[in-house]
């Protein structure tokens, strides 16, 4: 069967194309132009009888038409020229192909008559004049090189390579529960081996077979997992384990949650243009040579916000804290790229802690806390404000860190010491709601979707209660944040308007629409969050360089207190966030971002 109807040739016989100009006696080009039509037409039938070795000729004409995967043909005859029982005729052949394709050229035949009657010399060169015996033509599609992601500064993620799905046949297998335990297991235990091997929950999984069917897919695991995996899980029934074309990890242990799903949203942007080419090709399939065609045209390497030496800082600076659930985020203020989102593997266990984790954010809302004050109250930081040891607002007594006391003093001491006292009395005299809407305008609170990444940035109570907003000021109570929620607070601190966070280039993120922060108090919050780290500051001994800025904090809760850290530094264009959960006073928070910072300077040969 024909694959689509053809083009009608059309054939250009007027005599002023022909070589001669007054009829002759039995003239071939009859001939010629009605083989042209039938070839067109692809009209076997007619073709048989115009041609000297029939079989042989519809064939390989047959063999073309299907090998172009041909829509059309526009033959167009341009000369017949004849010498008593021999005639050349030329031609002009233009193929319709798929997707808006075309291949063009000029052929000629061989035409000779026998009694009287004229008949085409069949060979190849008829069709194409490339063509050797038992040769036709074919489309041949060239794929074009898959494109890598690479980082924000330059390094290679993800390149194209070949990974393995675990698949299963749910008519197969024994029983749901059996097979999420068996399949759970293997990959727990090849996630050991190799931390860029996903791992499911058991009681999950089987709930997901339970409810699936035909063959549900698991997992898709790296290749180096494979025979790990193979063996485990080979004598369980309904489980196998397909190859495919993936994107791998240049380096498995580089932030491979998050790159997991970077590669699952950008496989189609990284395909390209696929070429295509006509090629002579023998009877076994081979291609000889290439006739036409275009090139493909590769994807340009997709590039992502993750800093490859951010990332690897982040990562090196939670080492020593691999027993606890300790995490750091990165933003780039002056963009909003995601540069390092980084975990222990302790901090792993419990999920996606870094952006999704809620906390209470301890004094590190104290930014938020003076950024109200600032614009709402009239203060400014040399405002003389109360520090005392200890201050019952409403029934509710708030108490320093270990009860320090300073007295009367300006309020960029108070936010460089870190009163509770101080910022719980400025949040008490707000107006319900007023202290959530400067958080939005610092992005805590803020609800967005980040292709590639799942978020939550907080919450922050409306505080009709007296209580509530006391509580709130100092960043306890009902105050919640992620530490990518806090990292946003200091991206905005930095760049005086919430930046835009997004990990993937070109890929939009939804958010709400926020109002900027007042400009000047901004401007103010930055000079108090520059005291922090100055001597006398919580966040004082930095040993990293450059301008930071920050604001630690301690967030109590029945088991303990977290460690907070948050800031940016100007120089590099970074904001950050630092929590270990449980951790304990902000010092150890504050060394871990110290670390990172070094660990930059060292990378960009900008440090010691």
């Amino acid at each position: 069967m024909n694959r689509a109807a053809p083009l009608i040739a059309a054939l250009a016989v007027g005599t002023a194309g022909l070589v001669a100009c007054t009829p002759r006696p039995n003239d071939a080009e009859p001939t010629a132009s009605s083989f042209l039509e039938a070839l067109a037409a692809q009209d076997y039938g007619e073709l048989a009888t115009l041609i000297d070795d029939p079989s042989n000729a519809t064939d390989s004409i047959r063999a073309t038409w299907e090998g172009l995967q041909a829509e059309g043909a526009d033959i167009t005859l341009t000369e017949v020229s004849q010498q008593e029982n021999l005639a050349t005729a030329r031609y002009s052949v233009n193929w319709d192909l798929p997707r808006d394709r075309a291949f063009s050229y000029d052929a000629q035949m061989t035409l000779t008559q026998t009694g009287g009657e004229w008949t085409v010399r069949w060979q190849p060169s008829v069709l194409n004049p490339r063509l050797g015996a038992h040769q036709h033509l074919e489309l041949r599609a060239e794929p074009a090189k898959q494109a890598s992601v690479v980082s924000s500064d330059g390094a290679e993620l993800l390149s194209p390579g070949v990974a393995h799905r675990i698949l299963v046949d749910t008519a197969a297998m024994t029983t749901e529960r059996d097979t999420a335990n068996r399949i759970a297991a293997a990959l727990a235990s090849a996630h050991d081996a190799d931390p860029a091997v996903p791992t499911r929950d058991a009681v999950q999984l089987a709930d997901e077979l339970a409810a699936a069917t035909g063959t549900y897919s698991v997992a898709v695991v790296p290749a180096t997992a494979q025979p790990r995996l193979t063996d485990a899980l080979d004598d369980v029934a309904g489980v196998r384990l397909n190859e495919e074309a993936a994107m791998v990890n240049a380096d498995p242990t580089f932030a491979p949650d998050i790159m997991a799903r970077v590669g699952e949203l950008v496989r189609d942007d990284l395909e390209g243009a696929a070429g295509w080419n006509v090629s002579v090709v023998n009877e076994h399939g081979a291609a000889l040579e290439q006739i036409a065609g275009e090139d493909p045209e590769p994807s340009p390497a997709l590039k992502i916000s993750l800093d490859h030496t951010v990332q690897r800082a982040a990562e090196k600076a939670l080492e020593p804290l691999a027993g606890q659930q300790a995490i750091i985020v990165a933003i780039r203020p002056s963009t909003g790229g995601v540069l390092a989102v980084a975990q222990t593997p302790a901090a792993d266990r419990e999920g996606n802690l870094a952006t999704m984790g809620q906390y209470p954010p301890g004094s590190t809302f104290k930014i938020i806390t003076a950024a109200a004050g600032l614009q709402l109250q009239g203060l400014d930081p040399g405002s003389t404000v109360p520090c005392p040891g200890t201050m019952n607002i409403y029934g509710r007594v708030v108490t320093n860190y270990a009860g320090f006391a300073l007295g009367n003093v300006p309020l960029e001491t108070a936010f460089a010491r870190s009163c509770n006292t101080t910022f719980a009395d400025i949040s008490t005299k707000l107006e319900p709601g007023q202290l959530a809407d400067v958080g939005k305008r610092f992005g805590l609170g803020v609800d967005m979707t980040i292709p590639g990444l799942d978020t939550i940035t907080g919450s922050i109570p409306v505080g009709e209660e007296p209580l509530d907003r006391t509580e709130a000021g100092y960043g306890q109570g009902h105050d919640l944040a992620s530490p990518f929620g806090m990292a946003l607070v200091s991206a905005t601190a930095a760049r005086g308007t919430m930046p835009v966070p997004y990990l993937i280039d070109g890929e939009t993120t939804e958010t709400e629409d926020v109002a900027a922060p007042d400009p000047e108090a901004v401007a103010k919050l930055r000079q108090m969050m520059s005291a922090v780290t100055a001597p006398g500051g919580t966040a004082a001994g930095m040993h990293a360089g450059g301008d930071i800025r920050g604001k630690t904090g301690e967030a109590e809760i029945n088991q303990g207190s977290h460690a907070w850290f948050t800031g940016y530094r100007a120089d590099d264009d970074i904001a950050f966030a630092t929590l270990i959960v449980l951790g304990g006073g902000s010092q150890s928070a504050v060394a871990a971002t110290d670390r990172m910072l070094r660990s930059i300077d060292e990378a960009r040969g900008a440090g010691g």
